[in-house]
């Protein structure tokens, strides 16, 4: 099971990993409503490197970005869900808009994202890229998202 870490924590356990001579990866999302989609994710994330260490949305951030009536789950019981995850080695709540603030400051070998940034824009492409790190984008598993199971959920009787 993965630890909920402050992000002071996450930085003392990155410097271990890089002691040891560990591969860190990162991702970072919202993961409301937490399906096998999600999962398959974080395991061919994790596939990557020795540790997932994983920036979650908070509450604030998750509402900003995604509109009313979202997180559907709070951030702490989100964080909870994923931390019980096997692929996830450590969750880290932030409440920035992007995760850049976390990639500075923990600097992993490899940051995740989902295959749809192939024709977006990553904002934090430029400090992966600025620290010489590696960014990897992971198709998603097709027919699992959260907009798809929240629309299912409205279209019932």
């Amino acid at each position: 099971m993965g630890d909920i870490l402050t992000l002071e924590a996450a930085v003392r356990a990155r410097a271990a990993l890089r002691t040891a001579g560990q591969r860190l990866v990162f991702t970072n999302g919202h993961f409301d409503l937490l399906h096998v989609g999600h999962l398959d994710y974080l395991e061919k994330a994790r596939a990557q490197g020795d540790a997932l260490y994983l920036g979650l949305n908070g509450d604030a951030s998750t509402m900003r970005l995604k509109g009313t009536g979202r997180p559907l789950v709070p951030a702490d019981e989100r964080a909870r869900l994923l931390a019980a995850l096997q692929p996830v080695t450590a969750v880290i709540i932030f409440e920035d808009d992007t995760a850049d603030g976390l990639i500075r400051a923990l600097q992993p070998d490899v940051y995740i994202k989902g295959g749809d940034y192939a024709h977006k824009i990553l904002p934090e492409r430029p400090t992966v890229a600025a620290y010489g790190g590696e960014v990897v984008l992971i198709d998603y598993l097709p027919g699992h998202s959260t907009s798809a199971l929240i629309a299912r959920i409205k279209a019932l009787p």
